[in-house]
């Protein structure tokens, strides 16, 4: 018997999405990657710094990552690039291993990514329990917050451990260097992101009296230009007014807080060079486990994030397998140019798609609008002050966390409860690559438990020469303790009792559960009685037929 391995085509989004395209797209997608290059410049140099790289890594990471998954990828919308998700994973790899070893287990994990997509595995990512999902996403997010208080507060702390324990106790140590004007820029910074959008929200109270001071000042001939002016505004993204207005303000007033120019000397105004790390299969061997966390949290935080564009853009769904070769080529290249691990981004994302993305052209656009911005303001990103960065941050944390899930265990499942709580503690406490290590093998256990509690044998009739019963569900692993009432009756009958099993209602057997049966039939049989199996289905005949047991007994 051959095995026939299916091979994924490949074939980027890029290409189906140019049938039909137009000057109209075109605009549309222009505006689109405008708008998320902008948003995109304050988060990755946040995720690089908050990763314990330069700022420079996430800004160049942003712009090689994001367009070869644009280009590459099986989602018309998603943008690629740096990603909370992974901030701590990164932070965690170069604590533990070394920078250098984060340069060699990136590509390592770009490998593994293509592999997945190229054998058509990027469907099994959806088998991952939302349970894990939702636990590590509000483990990371808390974590991510936490690794922000440093900035937040100012502390003078010279190096932040990787570990949560570690953290609390020097922040705790350390308060006494608290920053009053850092810990007020930081306050600043998230207050005004937690205040923007819902100035611009026409539900809310705010509009209703932006509104009521238009119709005023209309009135008073006054309001045309104030009204254009609100417009513009409403369409400014948060996290780039926060930087400009409290870096102008830190600058002005010559606040004593650190800067990006401080504490690392301000981002080159120059394209990256291409460098090899310093490669050896014994190094590789060492970095398997960081390799497999890598590719592992960048296929699921992909794909998840393009399942959410598909879901508010309306466009095709995406190509699961396309994407992940996507993510592995750019995973592979960036750390050539120093870059960091890359995946798509959800809040990106959706902002492309809610500016009116059609196409990865949008995706280009953006990459090409963080190019010009670096290469003219790169000289000012000096006096970016790190609390403003840090107030971004727990901004997105405070985003990325599911929160409202933890109000709703009440009505979830006892197993649901156990790996979503047991997910996010643990990768609190210890680290993700343990939290899903553990929660997958919880989850796999529980599932094991809750099928064999599928699993039913019931009597339903004896006589002196034969008993019946009825198997419902799967005869697996995991159930095969339910047939020994079965050999109990056998064991206690009299000799040449008739066993008769009425197997229409079994689904599934598995190899277990057949060995569980020829032990059945070998006790019937050297007591003088026989097994008869009646109404079998397709699979469990095949199982049965391909190992000869069927043989072996009366089946009706």
């Amino acid at each position: 018997m051959r095995l026939a391995i299916q091979f994924a085509r490949f074939r980027p989004r890029l290409l189906s999405s140019m049938a039909g395209y137009n000057r109209e797209r075109f605009f549309k997608d222009a505006g689109s990657g405008l708008t998320v290059g902008i948003v995109a410049l304050p988060l990755a140099m946040a995720f690089a710094i908050a990763s314990g790289l330069k700022p420079e890594a996430g800004i160049w990471t942003a712009i090689i990552a994001g367009a070869l998954i644009a280009s590459l990828g099986g989602s018309a919308v998603q943008i690629g690039g740096p990603a909370g998700a992974l901030i701590v994973i990164v932070y965690g790899i170069i604590e533990r291993y070394g920078l250098a070893n984060l340069l060699i287990s990136t590509p390592c994990a770009g490998v593994l990514l293509f592999l997945l997509g190229f054998l058509r595995l990027g469907t099994l990512v959806r088998y991952v329990p939302v349970s894990i999902v939702v636990g590590f996403t509000n483990g990371i997010a808390v974590l991510i917050a936490l690794s922000q208080v440093k900035d937040l507060l100012g502390l003078t702390i010279p190096r932040m451990p990787a570990d949560f324990f570690s953290q609390l106790k020097a922040i705790a140590q350390n308060i006494g260097t608290l920053n009053p004007y850092a810990l007020g820029l930081g306050l600043a910074c998230l207050t005004g992101l937690l205040v923007w959008p819902r100035l611009f929200d026409t539900p809310s109270r705010y509009a209703q009296a932006i509104t009521q001071r238009l119709k005023r000042l209309v009135q008073a001939g006054e309001g045309l230009q104030l009204k254009r002016a609100t417009r513009l505004a409403s369409r400014l993204p948060g996290p780039i007014v926060a930087l400009l207005t409290l870096t102008a303000l830190a600058y002005f007033l010559e606040f004593p807080v650190e800067t990006i120019g401080t504490r690392f000397g301000g981002i080159p105004q120059a394209l990256p060079g291409f460098e090899l790390p310093d490669f050896s299969w014994a190094t590789v061997r060492l970095l398997v486990a960081p390799t497999i966390t890598i590719a592992l949290l960048g296929a699921v935080e992909s794909l998840l994030c393009a399942r959410v564009a598909d879901q508010i853009s309306g466009l095709p769904r995406h190509d699961p397998n396309q994407e992940l070769m996507a993510q592995g080529i750019a995973n592979f290249v960036v750390p050539f140019f120093g870059g960091m691990p890359a995946t798509g981004t959800i809040a990106r994302t959706v902002t492309n798609v809610r500016a009116g993305a059609t196409s990865p052209v949008s995706g280009l656009v953006h990459c090409l609008t963080l190019v010009a911005v670096v290469l003219v303001a790169a000289p000012l990103a000096v006096h970016v002050p790190l609390p403003v960065l840090a107030g971004i941050l727990l901004y997105v944390a405070w985003n990325m966390g599911e929160w409202h899930e933890f109000a709703e265990l009440k009505r979830a499942s006892n197993h649901y409860r156990l790996i979503m709580l047991g997910t996010f503690f643990l990768t609190v406490v210890f680290d993700l690559t343990v939290a899903l290590q553990v929660g997958l093998l919880l989850a796999c256990v529980l599932f094991v438990r809750r099928m064999s509690s599928l699993f039913q044998v019931v009597e339903v009739s004896r006589s002196a020469t034969e008993a019946t019963f009825r198997l419902y569900g799967s005869l697996f692993f995991g159930a095969v303790a339910k047939i020994d009432p079965i050999l109990n009756v056998v064991e206690s009958a009299p000799q040449g009792l008739a066993i008769r099993l009425d197997v229409q209602s079994l689904q599934v057997l598995d190899a277990s559960g057949l060995d569980v049966l020829e032990q059945l039939q070998k006790a019937i049989a050297s007591r003088g009685g026989r097994l008869v199996l009646a109404g079998l289905n397709a699979q469990p005949r095949q199982v049965m037929e391909r190992s000869g047991f069927l043989a072996q007994v009366e089946s009706l």
